[in-house]
């Protein structure tokens, strides 16, 4: 009996040691990435399609920035799966809109439809 307790503790422990990211920590993640080419960082939060254009875009832009982000969440709005971030950084002089989808318990950020708006 003492042995399983002991299991049931442990197991408690190390389920309550992995924390889920929210989703406006992940747009920030993704954000600070892209701009500091962190490329495995930046694959691990985004989808695969949403990986290949931040790819594609960071061929055309300078090389990394190592200056902090200022991430400022400006508006957010979580819809069952679905998330959407908009927030402003040190990096763009306008505010910026992120989509999410949580895949396996994660958020990640994906691609927009050809015609998907924010709510906002």
């Amino acid at each position: 009996m003492k042995k399983m307790i002991i299991y049931l503790l442990i197991s408690f422990v190390m389920s309550c040691g992995q924390t889920q990211l929210s989703h406006t920590d992940t747009a920030k993640i993704v954000v600070e990435s892209f701009y500091k080419n962190d490329n495995s960082k930046l694959k691990k939060y985004t989808t695969p399609e949403s990986y290949a254009s931040f790819m594609a875009i960071q061929a055309m832009v300078a090389p990394g920035n190592d200056s902090p982000s200022n991430f400022k969440l400006i508006e957010e709005t979580v819809d069952g799966d679905i998330a959407w971030v908009r927030f402003s950084t040190s990096y763009e002089e306008k505010p910026e809109t992120f989509k999410l989808v949580k895949v396996d318990e994660q958020w990640k950020v994906a691609e927009k439809g050809l015609r998907e708006k924010a709510p906002f």
